[in-house]
């Protein structure tokens, strides 16, 4: 087993389910590659999340690995995001529509929707052994422009997906990254009883 599962796996205080502790941004995949069929079951998961008034704003642009599609996702990464991502098996554009479709009113739920079906999409990866990452640091309007997305849609994140490679072959700062344990706040520091 690979050192990275060990010192990511966290040991929690109070029990959660295995899937929400086995979830977490790896950077290191292998040459596997994910088959349609388990792609689609992540896209389904994310279908069953909650939404304001059963919007379901989400949308996914996708491309597996090797595709000019892939490419031209990657090309839109920031540098940081560019030496390890290149590695995933799928790249994915997640997007919000923002604006309700039965009125064209403002959807203010809208990202936290869509951020609730990216989380839904990586417990279900999770039950692959397909980690996932959720990336910000990408050209917002570069990625707009090539995949001629509307004004009506907001660009949430760029995900890549994978199956789980050793850290070693990560660059630095990377390989650190992929090594170091990760810490949450504790409970009392984002919760009151009133």
């Amino acid at each position: 087993m690979m050192n990275s599962i060990n010192i990511k796996t966290p040991l929690t205080k109070y029990k959660v389910n295995e899937l929400i502790t086995k979830r977490w941004s790896a950077r290191s995949f292998s040459d596997k590659q994910i088959s349609e069929d388990v792609l689609m079951s992540l896209f389904e998961a994310a279908s069953w999340s909650a939404s304001s008034m059963n919007e379901q704003p989400w949308e996914y642009l996708y491309a597996y690995k090797g595709s000019s599609s892939f490419q031209k996702m990657w090309d839109c990464l920031l540098e940081g995001n560019k030496s390890w991502s290149k590695n995933a098996s799928v790249l994915i554009i997640s997007l919000t529509r923002k604006y309700f479709a039965s009125n064209r009113q403002p959807n203010r739920h809208a990202m936290h929707d869509v951020g609730s079906a990216n989380t839904t999409l990586l417990l279900q990866a999770a039950a692959h052994d397909i980690y996932g990452h959720m990336m910000g640091g990408f050209d917002y309007e570069k990625s707009k422009e090539t995949f001629k997305i509307s004004d009506d849609y907001e660009i949430a994140c760029f995900i890549c997906l994978g199956y789980l490679d050793d850290a070693e072959k990560l660059p630095e700062p990377f390989k650190t990254r992929e090594l170091t344990e990760r810490k949450r706040k504790s409970i009392s520091e984002f919760t009151r009883l009133i």
